[in-house]
């Protein structure tokens, strides 16, 4: 009984210290529309694979460059396309990792409940002091942003009211704190299973700026890295799409 008992803690510690070994941290870059979703993902995507998730978020503008300068980045999910396009064209990825995760959304948002209409009416009337954006060159949602505003030609009445966000969690940030009284940002970051989680928005259509299309792939510093592959798996994967339609993304 003694031995089988010792054959039996023995063969426990090889499949213990095996399911270690197997098990690897990926790094990921992750463009910062994206910091609810992966953050809920990364939970499961742990206990599923035994792989550890460690992300930075950012601006994708600012994440290429970084990647260009040898940033130790395995995994980009960028808030576009053209951007990961770019990387694969230039040899920075593993061919044909490349797939679209998610499609965004942009809102325009305001902390105070009822001050953005449904219908973006505020926008017109032009009685705000600031309007917060995403810096158009770094971040697609602020592209987006002022492709809205020539849509609707008030890019020129409301130029002198826009303060910018290096990314769009800093350009959510100006509206949070009281900086700007509503601003451009993405609806996963202030939506939830359904619903606008505080203050006021306006969905805004999608037809009023190009599609919000992003892409992910693996760099070249993760295609040796097996937590690399099961992350990308897992993002296509069922429990993934839940928790990103959840935020208010197409898939």
């Amino acid at each position: 009984m003694i031995h089988r008992m010792s054959r039996l803690v023995v063969a426990l510690s090889a499949s213990i210290a095996l399911s270690s070994a197997l098990a690897e941290e990926v790094q990921v870059a992750v463009a910062a529309n994206f910091t609810a979703p992966i953050q809920a993902i990364a939970s499961d995507f742990e206990k599923d694979t035994g792989h550890k998730l460690v992300a930075a978020f950012g601006a994708t503008g600012q994440f290429y460059t970084q990647i260009k300068n040898g940033a130790p980045f395995e995994v980009f999910l960028a808030a576009d396309d053209s951007t990961p396009a770019k990387l694969e064209s230039e040899g920075d990825s593993l061919a044909g990792s490349r797939f679209t995760y998610a499609v965004g959304t942009l809102a325009l948002w305001s902390a105070k409940d009822g001050y953005v209409d449904a219908k973006g009416e505020v926008l017109k009337k032009n009685q705000f002091k600031h309007l917060s954006i995403a810096n158009p060159k770094a971040a697609p949602y602020g592209l987006a942003a002022t492709q809205v505003l020539e849509k609707l030609n008030l890019s020129k009445a409301v130029a002198p009211k826009i303060v910018e966000g290096q990314n769009i969690t800093q350009a959510l940030q100006f509206v949070a704190s009281g900086n700007a009284e509503l601003g451009f940002v993405a609806l996963s970051q202030v939506y939830k299973d359904g619903k606008i989680t505080s203050g006021s928005a306006w969905i805004v259509p999608a037809e009023l700026h190009d599609p919000i299309k992003q892409d992910a792939l693996i760099l070249n510093k993760g295609k040796d890295n097996p937590a690399a592959k099961a992350l990308v798996e897992y993002l296509r994967g069922p429990k993934a799409a839940a928790v990103i339609k959840s935020y208010g993304y197409q898939l």
